[in-house]
């Protein structure tokens, strides 16, 4: 019983340590030394090599190294019929959640300003932002994105969430579908972007919706890059009609270093940092798709193929 582990970005100690106290005996190769493809039945991993998975003929789950999926689906040979699962984290969302806080009362609190202040060392006061009547439109309220636009109301923004299908969330203002797209945008003073990734999404925040934003608008950014057409950003923001964007994910990564998002006075760059998946708290769902595979138990968080998420 072998899970091969493949990711750049994350530990294999740390997950190889984890793993084995959530499943005895398990044995864990890391990529690219996986060992006879025969032995591998679990996969754990973000981002795998096209045709990667397809080596494995024995294969029973494929693991997301992530909350989104759209990595795996991407590969044009994943084998059918495997099922795939996705981490649903307290530790990740929570994680998610206080980046998109940060975005917002960055800007809402005039940090920019301050800080060119400071380089000019100027004491100007820049007047403080009215909570109560602002808003904030969390795109994407699956539950990182519900999690997020229910602690912005409770610091007591106005907050909108818009996603496919119709959704309700106690104390959040729910547009759905295209028809709700164009009133959410409208009342988005800042937006937060955490949509899963899919041919439906992709390029969502382009020409036409960034000029449904109101006018002096911020965008964050911490979903895919893929959802963002990167020309009509940089436009919006070189015409005024965007004020900031704080971006965390992009396409490619890492950023192109002659990439203008690096230098543009209205944007900040993280790299993909608002949120990593963490061993310690992620392991045991891990594991346990691993124990209810081997019992044949239904999976938690398993992925809908169709909806690719």
């Amino acid at each position: 019983m072998a899970l091969v582990f493949k990711s750049v970005f994350d530990d294999p100690v740390a997950w190889t340590k984890r793993l084995q106290e959530q499943v005895p005996g398990l044995e864990v190769r890391v990529w690219p030394d996986v060992g006879r493809v025969e032995d591998v039945e679990y996969v754990l991993a973000w981002k795998p090599e096209p045709g990667d998975l397809k080596r494995y003929p024995n294969l029973k789950v494929i693991l997301s190294l992530a909350a989104g999926v759209d990595h795996i689906f991407a590969d044009p040979h994943l084998p059918k019929g495997v099922p795939v699962c996705r981490i649903v984290d307290p530790d990740l969302t929570a994680q998610m959640s206080e980046y998109a806080i940060y975005g917002v009362l960055h800007y809402h609190r005039r940090m920019p300003g301050y800080v060119e202040a400071q380089k000019q060392r100027k004491w100007t006061k820049l007047g403080r932002g009215d909570t109560a009547n602002t808003s904030v439109g969390v795109m994407g309220i699956g539950q990182i994105g519900a999690d997020t636009a229910k602690k912005l109301a409770a610091l007591g923004f106005q907050v909108h969430g818009w996603s496919r299908t119709s959704k309700t969330v106690p104390g959040i203002t729910c547009h759905h579908g295209e028809a709700g797209l164009k009133p959410f945008m409208a009342a988005c003073q800042y937006l937060v972007c955490v949509l899963p990734l899919t041919d439906a999404t992709k390029g969502i925040l382009n020409k036409k919706t960034l000029a449904m934003l109101p006018k002096g608008a911020y965008v964050i950014n911490m979903a895919r890059g893929l959802h963002v057409v990167d020309a009509d950003m940089i436009a919006a923001l070189d015409s005024g009609h965007l004020a900031g964007a704080m971006l965390d994910v992009f396409f490619p990564e890492p950023l192109p270093a002659d990439h203008p998002y690096w230098t543009h006075p209205k944007v900040i760059v993280t790299p993909h940092i608002a949120g990593d998946p963490n061993p310690d708290t992620a392991a045991q769902q891990v594991g346990e798709n691993i124990k209810r595979t081997r019992a044949g138990k239904p999976l938690i968080n398993e992925v809908n193929p169709d909806a690719a998420y």
